[in-house]
């Protein structure tokens, strides 16, 4: 019999507890939005996936983790909550692997694919938003590689993670960034991008 999952209104109900920042709630669902895509790709199973990336950084403003510690803060503490909860362990792993710095290898395909979509996410959001449309809806993947190059955009992005995360993933960067633009889309008005040209 497979595990229970949490449910998303349980998690949602966390993550936002957690969470006063309305940019990283946004994040998350951002990266929630590109997991269950990409779990349907896989013909995996999307609420699954969707949970890791859901939950990837709930715990991201209580322990920010600045020392980049393996095993305590960000992301190990909200970890052992949400481990307290039930969460299932390969959820559990793939959010511990999507910081480089836990050591936790990215065994499966959801753990490679949250690391793949985490940075991009937030790549896309910020080029979205500085089109005069502020919205994803119009924004293309030719876009989004010509601002990864200018290293003054969006600091905080790490374009490695970018890249390592496609090959891992075993996706072409340009299909890549395409299929992350498609699965902002779907849900651009959660997210503040549907901008002047959303419904």
């Amino acid at each position: 019999m497979p595990d229970q999952l949490p449910s998303r209104a349980d998690a949602l109900a966390l993550m936002e507890q957690w969470t006063p920042s309305d940019s990283l709630r946004k994040h998350m669902l951002a990266v929630e939005g590109a997991m269950r895509a990409y779990a349907t790709h896989f013909g995996a199973d999307s609420e699954r996936w969707g949970l890791a990336g859901l939950m990837h950084d709930f715990d991201y403003e209580r322990y920010p983790n600045a020392d980049r510690a393996a095993d305590a803060e960000h992301p190990s503490a909200g970890v052992r909550v949400l481990r307290e909860l039930g969460y299932p362990e390969d959820v559990l792993q793939a959010i511990l692997g999507h910081a480089d710095y836990t050591g936790v290898a990215r065994e499966t395909t959801m753990a490679k694919a949250l690391f793949a979509v985490d940075e991009l996410c937030g790549m896309i959001t910020a080029c979205a938003l500085v089109r005069p449309s502020r919205s994803v809806n119009d924004l293309e993947a030719s876009s989004v590689k010509k601002k990864m190059k200018d290293k003054a955009f969006a600091r905080g992005v790490n374009r490695d993670d970018v890249v390592q995360g496609a090959a891992a993933l075993g996706v072409e960067m340009d299909a890549h960034i395409t299929f992350v633009i498609q699965s902002l889309r779907d849900r651009a008005q959660l997210l503040g991008l549907s901008g002047t040209t959303g419904p």
